[in-house]
């Protein structure tokens, strides 16, 4: 039976049309069976509409679903094997919890469904909740009731929609490490929707980054942080500083020499795109140092020093007017002031290259907070 297959999950060249706007742009992935994958992306982007489409709630324009080889595109959403968990707990407010989550087992007549209720209560480590109302729960451990739900059906593909977007900040990061744990214990296929980026880094095994209905990048959070492929990516995902910059001599040695406003620098030559000699330079604020420790070095004045703890994140213009952002850990070195001359420094392979031709503002102005 199809509500039964279980496997990788594979989009192949999924289209959704809203008359003459196009919500998802001809995109392909596969999601490995086990794995955490996260689509992220600001409002917009389709990626809660790529969601649907795997839910069975939406019809693809184009393209095919499957799960382990087998088709689902056009199975009704009680045909396949797959769950969603809603920001919305959608939890029965007359029913205590234990029969929340026996719902869906006992609508179809499963004999165990008690102690699979209680086993999935326990999984989310709630077990002593069992006859309280759902009024009685805090939202954090309603949005346990409601992944306990889903889980106890042990689907081949969990789908999470902005799950913990109505959590408050403290709340919202235990429950992102509670959600990775459950994950590991289960090891079951999540596909989490989010358009919080520190969310997507802190769970996903893999994220896709998308944008105006396509995918920019697909990787792991290290390398999509370390090396985007777009400068949407590259600003969407935390803060950069792009230096406008040119290409003005051969590799040697590993590093290639470039010039930005006048100024030299070298560059890891393993980071250039082929061909390109007009590049963006971008360095992320925290591989950036004040001091002239760094191979390469910018001398700008202080404009904005902002403490926050762990550490302190300093606005330096540069003598084109152009302001970067440092972040140093607070270690007990002595701190810059505002209007201070300072050195900026970084060494070559610390930043990552794109073509100049690229919206250096992409990405750069999305708040979804």
């Amino acid at each position: 039976m199809a509500d039964h297959a279980t496997g990788d999950l594979r989009l192949s060249r999924i289209t959704k049309r809203f008359d003459r706007f196009v919500a998802v742009d001809d995109v392909s992935l596969t999601v490995p069976e086990g794995s955490f994958f996260a689509l992220l992306g600001p409002s917009g982007c389709g990626k809660t509409t790529t969601l649907r489409m795997i839910a069975g709630l939406d019809r693809p324009s184009a393209g095919s679903i499957d799960i382990g080889g087998t088709d689902i595109t056009d199975l009704k959403p009680y045909q396949r094997h797959v769950n969603t968990v809603f920001q919305s707990y959608a939890l029965f407010p007359h029913l205590d919890i234990l029969d929340n989550v026996a719902f869906g087992l006992r609508q179809r007549g499963d004999k165990d469904w008690k102690a699979k209720s209680q086993e999935a209560l326990a999984l989310v480590q709630l077990p002593d909740v069992a006859r309280k109302r759902p009024t009685q729960l805090s939202g954090g451990m309603q949005q346990r009731v409601a992944l306990a739900r889903a889980l106890v059906n042990r689907p081949a593909v969990l789908l999470l929609d902005e799950p913990l977007g109505a959590l408050d900040l403290k709340l919202r990061r235990q429950m992102q490490i509670e959600l990775k744990r459950i994950q590991s214990d289960v090891g079951l296929t999540f596909v989490h929707v989010t358009h919080d980026q520190e969310e997507a880094m802190t769970m996903a095994d893999t994220i896709a980054v998308m944008n105006a209905g396509k995918v920019e990048q697909r990787g792991d959070p290290a390398t999509l942080y370390e090396h985007p492929a777009s400068t949407f990516v590259a600003n969407f995902l935390g803060q950069s500083n792009l230096l406008e910059a040119r290409i003005t001599g051969s590799a040697s040695g590993g590093r290639m020499p470039a010039q930005t406003h006048g100024h030299d620098v070298v560059v890891a030559a393993d980071r250039v795109p082929d061909g390109i000699n007009d590049v963006w330079i971008g360095v992320r604020p925290e591989k950036l140092r004040l001091g002239d420790s760094g191979t390469n070095q910018l001398k700008g004045v202080v404009t904005d020093a902002s403490f926050t703890g762990v550490s302190t994140q300093y606005l330096v213009r540069m003598p084109w007017g152009f302001e970067v952002m440092v972040v140093q850990q607070n270690d007990g070195s002595a701190r810059a002031t505002v209007e201070e001359t300072v050195t900026v420094s970084w060494d070559p392979g610390q930043e990552f290259i794109l073509d100049q031709r690229q919206d250096e503002t992409a990405g750069a102005e999305i708040d979804d907070a």
